[in-house]
Order: C-alpha cells, then sequence, then structure tokens
C-alpha cells in the first residue's frame, strides 16, 4: 500500500515564511536587548523589569514558568557578559591584563556553565520502568560483575550475597568476583558462596583492564557492575533489564547511585541541618536532563550495558581515569542510546573522611579533564549537537577550581593593592549586576529543586576548589599525567579530630580577606578612595569570608565508631526471650551487625535476656542469635553475635537488599507494576 504524499500549497509556504519572519524578529529583539546601553537610571528600570517577573513566576509551580524564568536569568546574564566585555575592560598595565582579564575570564566561564547547565536539565525526561517480556527461556543472559582491588572482604561480602539473590531466572545469570588484588581469601569466598572469581597477572589501566579481562572470560548478552560497595536489591534485574528487551539499539542503562551512609560533609557540617547527598543534584537532577538528550553517562556501577555494543567500542575505555564517562561517550559516538532509571535500586557506602573525598572528586576531575583534551565532544563523528553539549558541561564543570578561587579573592585586589579589577562605577555595576546574580540564583534553585541548598555550591565547590586546581591545571597541559586511585570505604574514625591539611588553603585566604576588610575600613576612615567602591568590595569580601568559614567548619571530623552502618528499616521481627517470652516488634533501625526495635516503653527488661530475633522477609524467615546492648526511650538495642554464612548471606539481603528498601513513595506504582508482571 503506497503512503500518500502531501504536496506544499502556497498557504505552506506563507505559513513557514511568517515563523522565518518571527524568529528573526525575536532574534533582534534579544539581541537588541542584550546590546542596548542605557544609564544608571534606565538600567535599573531595566534591572527591576527583570527581576519583578523572575520573582512572581517563582511562585508558579508549571513547567512553562520554569522555561520563562530561565530565559529571562540567561537574558539578564547575557547583558551583564556584554557590558563587562564592552564597558568596563582596560588593559593599560600588566596587572590590568592579569588582574581584570581574570576575573572577566572566570565571569565568561560562570556564565557558560550557567547556560550549559540549564539546557542540559531543563526539561528532564523521568523514563518510567519497563516490566519484562516474555517466558524464562526468553529472557537474556546477565553477567553480574563486582569488581574490587584492595577493600576489605567484609564490604564486599554484602555485595556479593546481594548480588546472589537477585529476582531473575538462576540459570540466566552469574555473578562473578573480579579480584585485582588476587587475594586467596576472597577466592576461598567466592567459592564457599558459589559465584564466580576472577582475576589477572597484573593491574594494567585499572578498573578498566580488570573489567575488559573479565569480558572473553564470560558469555552473559548484558554486564551488570557494582562497585564492590554497592548492595544491589532483589529487583533490579527486573526493573531494568525490559528497556533493552524493548530498544535493540540500547547500549547502557545507568541507576542513581545512591548511599547508605552520610558522606564527611554531611557528617561534618551540621550547621544548616540534614543536608541533600552531594550527589543528589547530579543523580536526581542532571542524568535526567541528560536522559532526554539521549546523553545519559555511564558511572561505573549500578548500571547495565550490553556486550555487543561494548565489543564495538573495544570494551571499557582505558585511556583516562574516568572509564566510565568515556566509556559511555564512545558507545554514543557510534550510535548507540544510553538511558537513566532514576530509581534507587542499590545502594552504597559514602566516602568517611573530608580527604578521601576530596582525593575522589582530584580524580574525577582529572579523568573530566583527560576527556575534554582527549575525546573533546566538540570534535570527532557521531554525536548530535544536545550530546554533544552535554558531555561539554560535564567536563568543563570540573574546571571550576580556578575561577572559583579568582571570585573568592578578587576583591583583595583593590582593599590591598588599590587595583580595580572592574573599571566602572559601583552604581553601574549593582544595576547589571543585580539581575544577572538574582536571575541565576532563582533559575538554578528551580531546576535543582530540593537536590541542593541555596549558596551551597559555593560552599562545596570552595571547599574542592585549591584541591583540584593543580590536577586539573596539570591534566589540561599533559592528559598522560595521574593515574587510578582507589577510594578506601568502610572505616572508622574513633575520635574527632581538625583535619588541617585539607582546609588549610581555605584559612589563608580566610585570613587575607581577613586583612582586606581591615584595610577596607581603613580606607574608609581615611577617604582615601570612592566610598561605594570601598562599599562593593567590602561587601563582596564578607560573602567570600562567610563561603570559607563554612568550608573550613567541614575541616572537623566528627566520630563514627560503627564498623556496619545502620539505616532506617522498619521490618517484623519477633523477640525472644531467655524465660520463653515472645514479643513480636518492628525495627526502628538495622544494620549487619546489630539492630534497634521498637517496644512498649512500660516494658520491664530488667529480668528478661533476649536471646534470638526473628525477621519476617516475606520469604523464609531469619532467626538470628542476639544479645542487647542497651535499651532505653522505647528502643530495645541489640548486636548480632557469631553468625553462620547462611545466616550473614540472609541478613544482608533483608537489610539492604530488600526490593523496596531505597524507595521512596513517588516510585511505589512503578514498582508494583514490575512486581505484578
Amino acid at each position: 500500500m503506497r503512503r500518500s504524499v502531501s504536496i506544499p500549497t502556497a498557504g505552506d509556504g506563507l505559513r513557514w515564511a511568517g515563523l522565518a519572519l518571527a524568529t528573526l524578529l525575536a532574534a533582534g529583539l534579544v539581541i537588541a536587548v542584550i546590546v542596548t546601553p542605557l544609564d544608571l537610571g534606565g538600567q535599573w528600570i531595566f534591572a527591576i523589569g527583570m527581576i519583578v517577573p523572575m520573582a512572581l513566576l517563582q511562585f508558579r509551580v508549571a513547567r512553562r514558568a520554569t522555561v520563562v524564568i530561565c530565559l529571562i536569568s540567561l537574558l539578564a546574564s547575557t547583558r551583564y557578559i556584554w557590558w563587562r566585555a564592552t564597558n568596563t575592560l582596560t588593559f593599560d598595565h600588566l596587572s590590568e591584563y592579569f588582574l581584570g582579564g581574570g576575573l572577566f575570564l572566570a565571569e565568561v566561564f560562570a556564565w557558560l556553565i550557567h547556560l550549559l547547565g540549564l539546557l542540559q536539565i531543563l526539561w528532564p525526561l523521568r523514563r518510567p520502568p519497563v516490566a519484562l517480556s516474555g517466558a524464562d527461556d526468553d529472557l537474556p543472559t546477565v553477567d553480574i560483575y563486582i569488581p574490587t582491588y584492595n577493600e576489605d572482604l567484609a564490604i564486599v561480602q554484602s555485595t556479593v550475597f546481594a548480588a546472589m539473590a537477585v529476582d531473575y531466572p538462576a540459570d540466566k545469570v552469574g555473578v562473578y568476583i573480579l579480584d585485582d588484588g588476587g587475594r586467596p581469601e576472597f577466592r576461598r569466598f567466592a567459592k564457599y558462596a558459589g559465584c564466580g572469581y576472577l582475576t589477572r597477572p597484573d593491574n594494567a589501566h585499572a578498573k578498566a583492564g580488570n573489567l575488559n579481562a573479565a569480558l572473553p572470560r564470560t558469555q552473559g548478552e548484558l554486564i551488570c557492575i557494582f562497585d564492590c560497595d554497592h548492595v544491589t536489591t532483589r529487583a533490579f534485574l527486573q526493573m531494568t533489564v525490559g528497556w533493552f528487551q524493548r530498544d535493540a539499539e540500547l547500549a547502557l542503562l545507568q541507576t542513581p547511585h545512591h548511599f547508605y551512609s552520610r558522606d564527611p560533609i554531611q557528617r561534618n557540617f551540621t550547621i544548616m541541618g540534614e543536608l541533600p547527598g552531594e550527589g543528589e543534584l547530579f543523580y536526581d537532577v542532571v542524568q535526567d536532563g541528560n536522559d532526554f538528550w539521549n546523553a545519559s553517562f555511564f558511572c561505573g556501577s549500578c548500571a547495565i550495558i550490553r556486550r555487543s555494543a561494548l565489543e564495538e567500542v573495544g570494551g571499557f575505555a582505558g585511556e583516562t581515569v574516568t572509564e566510565d564517562a568515556h566509556t559511555a561517550l564512545k558507545l554514543q559516538r557510534l550510535g548507540w542510546r544510553s538511558a537513566y532509571l532514576n530509581i534507587k535500586l542499590s545502594a552504597g557506602l559514602a566516602t568517611e573522611k573530608l580527604a578521601l573525598h576530596i582525593g575522589q572528586r582530584a580524580r574525577w576531575a582529572r579523568g573530566m579533564s583527560q576527556m575534554l583534551r582527549i575525546d573533546n565532544p566538540l570534535l570527532g563523528p557521531g554525536l548530535t549537537l544536545p550530546q554533544r553539549l552535554c558531555y561539554l558541561n560535564a567536563m568543563l564543570h570540573f574546571q571550576f577550581p580556578l575561577p572559583r578561587i579568582v571570585f573568592l579573592t578578587s576583591p583583595l585586589a583593590f582593599l590591598l593593592a588599590g587595583q580595580s579589577v572592574i573599571h566602572a562605577a559601583a552604581p553601574m555595576i549593582f544595576a547589571y549586576a543585580a539581575p544577572h546574580l538574582f536571575g541565576a540564583m532563582i533559575a538554578t534553585h528551580r531546576v535543582q529543586g530540593g537536590s541542593r541548598r541555596l549558596f551551597w555550591s559555593e560552599i562545596y565547590e570552595s571547599l574542592l576548589a585549591f584541591h583540584l586546581l593543580r590536577p586539573t591545571l596539570e591534566t589540561l597541559i599533559n592528559p598522560k599525567l595521574g593515574k587510578f586511585n582507589v577510594t578506601a570505604k568502610g572505616g572508622v574514625i574513633d575520635k574527632p579530630f581538625f583535619d588541617y591539611g585539607s582546609v588549610m588553603p581555605h584559612m589563608v585566604a580566610a585570613a587575607l580577606l581577613a586583612a582586606g576588610l581591615c584595610a577596607g575600613f581603613g580606607r574608609l576612615v581615611l577617604g582615601t578612595a570612592d566610598v561605594w567602591t570601598v562599599v562593593m568590595n567590602m561587601a563582596w569580601s564578607v560573602f567570600s569570608l562567610l563561603i570559607l568559614i563554612s568550608a573550613i567548619m567541614i575541616g572537623r571530623e566528627s566520630r563514627q565508631s560503627r564498623h556496619s552502618v545502620r539505616v532506617e528499616a522498619a521490618l517484623p521481627v519477633t523477640l525472644f526471650f531467655d524465660n520463653g517470652a515472645v514479643i513480636d516488634a518492628v525495627t526502628e533501625d538495622a544494620s549487619i551487625g546489630g539492630l534497634a526495635v521498637r517496644i512498649p516503653s512500660d516494658l520491664d527488661l530488667s529480668n528478661l535476656a533476649v536471646t534470638e530475633v526473628e525477621l519476617r522477609t516475606g520469604g523464609e524467615n531469619l532467626v538470628l542469635p542476639v544479645k542487647a546492648a542497651g535499651a532505653g526511650a522505647g528502643l530495645l538495642r541489640m548486636r548480632f553475635l557469631k553468625l553462620s554464612f547462611e545466616q550473614r548471606m540472609g541478613l544482608s539481603v533483608a537489610v539492604l537488599g530488600r526490593s523496596d528498601a531505597w524507595e521512596t513513595e513517588d516510585r511505589k506504582l512503578e514498582n508494583s507494576m514490575v512486581k505484578a508482571a
């Protein structure tokens, strides 16, 4: 049957001509708004005309309101950058090239990141799960890889136990420990647990080499990867594999990296209350935005990759220390698709110490800088324009250290040395900067939602900037510098201490800003400089100082003495006491080492000793020997006594591997749909 062919008419031509004319007129209007100079009064009228609509639209929840806020914000910011470029730069002296030019370039960088960031996340996809289809014999085979190098066996055991308990036909899934440390105890554990064990004679290309060495030794159609501290829920494959059945061109499906322990920033910086995890912005907002543009990144764990796609690109990328994102880039250059499923289907351990956290981010920054140099997304074949911009934004983001340090310290040029970095009157600077800064703040907060607190990005980037400056600059000059480093997990902090090494640069910068404020007061008293210029630089210094003080406060490491992190979990249990008494209860929290149970506050435990607890897991009940570790406020705390291999396996699955372990209310519908399939 022939398809009908529509023949263009004169009316179609007029409509296209009208659309083109309207586009040209809109572009001309935008350019006029950006480049038209105004006097101080006119600019303040313009500023108010930008700020008021954004403030009013902030109270509307519609997606269109978000789009309008972002467009106004970009318009105000672009006008500010144009004004800075055409009215505030002078280069009569070398110091003006270095100081004034440096600040302007930092502002251009911030404007570019703001533009790319809004384009990237303005319209998140929010992909739903897809149920498995067909009979068990029709399902694709899956190899679950658990790479490890120098981590403790106790950490890896829970990951292996949960992986072996996934709800998927047993003859269709294989679990493999990829031990790059070649440790005999891991080999013995794998044999006893009944999972595969693979090692290799060297550690070439670190994690990427470890994964690539395993590929020819297994046969699964899909490769599922979990870092050795990321414990999967039983529903992981049920919720993800369906997308590979539906889409034959899908190479990668990534899920969030959720952490059931607090990172050092959440633990140490309590003045702002309960902070969202540092990675929540990326996994709750950015990756969903990437997914809209078919540009979801591989993040190294909690993901599935199609074997045939991996083989086509030659395996996992080993040219950089961020093998994950680089592998995704290679896949998408060849036309393969990627996807992101924003459902927490696994959970891992966050870094325990600030120094380790900084070291991990330094590796990410080095890897992204390597990719920017050796596989620039703006160059080469295969990518759509939105894909190029999404990858570019990810790589450029990690170049923030130098611009961030410039923003923090620029007022010192005037306060301590009398050098102006912006050649304009302070009132005019305020008039142009006000809508730019307000719009950037409102638009960013709007698209990020609850994933990031106001001003938190300034504190977090300032915390990292001094430490990431060297690896980013070094790598941009020579991308071969640096090596893969494994981030230690599962440690303890026996007593609080202050990590002077991690925050010493911030203390020096804070001292200089304090000196600058003193100098500013002197200039005001002596009347040796324009009052408004002094006030502007002093206000700037106060803001920078508050940011630095906040970063310094994170340097105080709080105590963390538990080897096993307890997670909130309402699990039905039965308590057995030495006198034969039996009580049904519900847990408050649980871990691999013990649990806390809610009990009636009037229950007298003075003559009772709990001996066992039975966890009702929905399948076979799990009976575990326990000993009371304390009671009070309606809670009975217990620690587990020596457990058998089978008991440890059941406990890991019951506490960390439950299908709904990290489920939120807004995902229950999708989860129930998959369970019913």
